[in-house]
């Protein structure tokens, strides 16, 4: 017995699939529709189109899905079919293989139209992976062969259709309609959302990394996070955005969703980074910004002793010769008075106490070893510094030049270079032909805290990450800022 909150007993299933000129649905447009509609263990009826996209078909998309441009010439354009297709779908579940791509270039049609479209998707791929978990692949040619399902006209929309819905009925014979209704019941159920978005707003969210912002009335910027699954990490906010008060009026002030895909992790954290920074969204807290970086810097008195002063401008390309970085005075100065008290250093020559005669007050105390006075050996009291303040010595570039760093987008196979000097990141450029195009020089770049922390940790532990590293010829030197 199907139980009754699976929909299979009371929906209509919109089985489709459409044929484009390209992958971008911002770019590309649809050039043929094919639906047919199930309901309740029958086929009740289908619809189908070719398309006039406006637009040349490559010769490539002609080949593969055997659409020419002299089939589509007396085709209609979406906006004669658009009615239509709206009132064919309506209360339906749209159905679709990757369904991702199928919805959003239905919307994005729709869109350009200046009309919204909204339907409750079922993805055939999530279907087929949540009951056939065993199983690595999910894409049709596999459930075909996998499933022992009929041949059909592969890369048309209604030979695609009939594929899915093979399939479709197959895995209710085989599974059972309670646990193919349970199925569908857990990828249809929508996580609650704030009321002010499209209720498809996690659809059309990709699964993969990049940078998610968030936006209220008159497209205030709200807040930027960064996920390796940007879908997941959004619907995240949304279930426990009651948690706090933050996040309930985040939640209130909301209005739509942005996002940029990036290939891998840290492309995504060094976008986040630069974002906060460049963009102030209202409800980060972390990252912004700092005013102005300090860091500590060691050099000889007349005496030979090693002297701390503060310093606000970094040489990038001398790293070395710094240790710590800062976002204030007071928090070095906290720093310098750590390291005096614990290894009993000079208060005077750490740059805590003015110049004046006789002993520093530390002295007094009979917390300094007398180096105020010369009273300790120079050589003596230089090593126990440097032993001091060893573990706060900025990391000196290990390369000669530039690098780039490859990561590659699993989901979409896309790939980015991130290009990378005295761990300011640079440029990002996607492919290594790209790269002998590429100069730094007059490129404005900032030296900063949180990005030169994370690069050190990426590219220091590289192997654990399992980065590929390209060493870059000399192509410039960028213009390095300071915050």
């Amino acid at each position: 017995m199907t139980s009754k909150s699976t929909d299979l007993e009371t929906s209509t299933f919109a089985f489709l699939d459409i044929e484009t000129t390209g992958g971008s649905s911002a770019r590309d447009r649809i050039t043929e529709i094919g639906i047919r509609f199930w309901r309740a263990g029958e086929v009740v009826g289908e619809w189908q189109t070719l398309l006039n996209p406006q637009t040349r078909i490559s010769p490539f998309i002609e080949r593969f899905t055997g659409i020419s441009n002299e089939m589509v010439a007396d085709a209609p354009v979406f906006e004669a079919i658009a009615d239509e297709l709206e009132a064919q779908l309506k209360g339906t579940i749209f159905v679709a293989h990757n369904a991702r791509f199928d919805y959003g270039f239905i919307k994005a049609e729709f869109r350009r139209l200046g009309r919204l479209f909204s339907a409750k998707v079922l993805c055939t791929v999530k279907l087929s992976r949540r009951l056939y978990p065993a199983f690595r692949r999910h894409n049709m040619d596999a459930l075909i062969e996998r499933h022992g399902l009929a041949q059909v006209q592969r890369h048309r929309a209604m030979g695609d259709v009939a594929a899915m819905l093979e399939f479709f009925t197959h895995a209710l014979a085989d599974k059972g309609p309670d646990v193919v209704g349970a199925a569908l019941k857990a990828l249809l159920q929508r996580p609650s959302i704030p009321s002010h978005l499209p209720l498809d707003t996690l659809d059309e969210l990709p699964r993969g990394p990049g940078v998610y912002r968030f936006y209220g009335e008159n497209d205030a910027l709200l807040y930027v996070g960064k996920s390796t699954n940007i879908a997941q990490r959004v619907a995240s906010h949304f279930s426990g955005d009651h948690n706090s008060t933050r996040g309930v009026r985040m939640s209130e002030s909301l209005r739509r969703v942005e996002w940029t895909e990036t290939a891998g992790e840290l492309g995504a954290l060094l976008l986040e980074l630069r974002q906060i920074k460049a963009l102030k969204p209202l409800f980060n807290r972390r990252s912004r910004a700092a005013k102005s970086l300090v860091s500590i810097e060691l050099a000889t008195t007349d005496a030979g002793y090693l002297q701390a002063r503060l310093v606000r401008e970094i040489q990038p390309h001398r790293l070395g010769d710094y240790y710590g970085l800062f976002r204030s005075k007071r928090d070095a100065e906290k720093a310098l008075s750590g390291i005096a008290a614990k290894n009993e250093l000079c208060n005077r020559l750490l740059g805590l106490e003015p110049e004046h005669e006789g002993p520093c007050f530390q002295r007094t105390l009979g917390r300094c070893k007398g180096a105020c006075e010369g009273h300790e050996d120079v050589v003596r009291y230089n090593l126990r510094v440097q032993i001091a303040f060893h573990a706060l010595r900025l990391n000196t570039w290990p390369w000669k030049g530039p690098v780039g760093v490859v990561e590659r987008n699993e989901f979409s196979g896309d790939t980015d270079i991130l290009v990378v000097y005295n761990w300011m990141h640079v440029a990002t450029v996607h492919s290594e032909e790209e790269l002998h195009d590429l100069t730094l020089r007059g490129q404005a770049v900032t030296f900063d805290l949180d990005s030169y922390k994370l690069l050190v940790k990426t590219l220091m532990g590289r192997d654990e990450r399992n980065l590929t590293v390209l060493e870059l010829p000399a192509v410039g030197e960028p213009d390095v800022l300071m915050p």
